[in-house]
């Protein structure tokens, strides 16, 4: 009998197993895409009607003001509600759950989670709460495969793999972005190469990127002009744009986590009632400023072509530096991946407009210092490069920037690795199972 667990698996009983298992990661990722492309859909309505609304209702002042406020208060309130009365652990971003479940710490959730997830992410992110879509889309995703996997009586093995794979084909959905999607379930979800997971989680991505084309189009997510190639000497730059990325990700990760531990320590008041009060703050944020509510794409998409003022955007990076925990911290579903990369961007154009006055003409304009900027703040608090990287690739399609962004995001990995600090999902992992075990 042969050693190698390759030719075990080449038998005919392997061979069957893993033509089930490619073929079912086809028919789950296109549901995926079906009902991802449906959200993200519903979304961008939500996100048009509240931009739209708030512009209305500002020609009465004072009663305009109250409207926004509580109409924000009460899209938040009741996607935390319906988060708790559901008993699923939908609330926050779902990655750590999904990670929880991959590595047996918590059991997979139900198919109830999905409707949940739909639903209250739409009021809560469409509500104007700085949350990214790929929060739900990824718990979904996963929640979907989970599904399929019991019905079509998968192996354990084939049904965790199925399960990443849907994680990752949401992710694809969330941006557009189908080889981020299946690399970000091998180095974040699974991190580690396997080939059953790795065949699953191309087949999702890819089916789920063809059927979600059909509603969302093929074009990349942000619209970036052509781009100049960076001369190889630029990289250094780069590297310490990368370190204050990585700092900045230090204290990102740090503010969501104590932002959450001091809004659950205010446990005599119902969860409700506290997403209650952190919607009535955005409404107040969004009657005086709604560009800065949401998830942060047109602030992203600002950046990227240089649309934002050297005197903007250190107010815009504060707000929305502590817009981010401040929302996480209600207990909504919502993901931190979005508002990251609008940080990034901001972070990036400041750095690149502000440059040349230390280190002379680098012959690297401003966009590609926000393109950077992206995948080094991502790469900091998330601590997944090689995902980060290909997957402002895909958004962009500025695929020769590559070189930018591998000094950033050196840099940016280096610096929190260095300091100790854990990557975000690792530090939330601990608050997602004590809350679904208490749930």
């Amino acid at each position: 009998m042969s050693s190698n667990p390759e030719a075990a698996q080449c038998g005919e009983s392997g061979k069957y197993g893993l033509a089930k298992l490619a073929l079912l990661s086809l028919l789950t990722g296109a549901g995926i895409g079906l009902v991802i492309g449906c959200f993200r859909v519903a979304l961008e309505h939500m996100n048009i009607a509240r931009s739209a609304t708030i512009v209305w209702v500002h020609q009465w002042p004072v009663m305009g003001f109250v409207l926004v406020c509580a109409t924000i208060a009460v899209t938040t309130a009741f996607a935390a509600w319906l988060v708790q009365r559901s008993g699923q652990p939908a609330a926050g971003s779902g990655i750590p759950h999904v990670e929880a479940v991959i590595e047996g710490k918590l059991p997979a959730a139900p198919v109830l989670l999905f409707p949940i997830k739909f639903i209250g992410g739409l009021f809560a992110i469409g509500g104007g709460l700085a949350l990214g879509r790929e929060g739900p889309s990824v718990q979904i995703g996963a929640n979907l495969a989970e599904f399929w996997g019991k019905i079509f009586r998968l192996p354990t093995t084939d049904r965790l793999a199925l399960f990443a794979a849907g994680a990752g084909a949401g992710l694809a959905v969330a941006f557009n972005a189908p080889m981020a999607g299946a690399v970000f379930v091998l180095e974040e979800l699974v991190r580690r190469f396997d080939i059953r997971i790795a065949i699953a989680a191309l087949g999702a991505s890819c089916s789920a990127i063809a059927v979600a084309s059909l509603l969302l189009g093929q074009q990349p997510d942000f619209q970036v002009a052509t781009l100049p190639t960076p001369s190889f000497w630029t990289g250094p730059i780069f590297a310490v744009l990368g370190i204050l990325a990585g700092l900045a990700g230090v204290a990102y990760n740090r503010l969501i986590i104590r932002t959450c531990a001091l809004v659950d320590g205010l446990s005599r008041w119902r969860p409700e009632v506290r997403a209650l009060f952190i919607g009535a703050l955005v409404g107040a944020l969004a009657w005086f400023a709604p560009h800065m509510v949401g998830g942060g794409d047109t602030i992203s998409q600002k950046a990227l072509v240089g649309g934002i003022g050297l005197t903007a955007l250190p107010i815009i990076f504060a707000v929305r530096f502590l817009l981010g925990p401040l929302s996480y911290a209600a207990g909504t579903p919502g993901g931190l991946f979005a508002p990251i990369l609008a940080l990034g961007a901001c972070l990036g154009l400041g750095f690149g407009l502000l440059s040349p006055q230390f280190v002379g003409d680098s012959g690297a304009i401003p966009a590609t210092f926000a393109i950077a900027g992206m995948a080094a703040f991502l790469t900091a608090t998330v601590r997944a490069p090689v995902t980060g990287m290909i997957l402002i690739f895909e958004m962009t399609g500025a695929f020769n920037q590559f070189l930018p962004m591998l000094w950033a995001c050196f840099a940016a990995m280096a610096i929190p690795t260095l300091m100790g600090n854990m990557p975000i999902y690792d530090s939330m992992k601990a608050r997602t199972i004590g809350v679904a075990k208490k749930m």
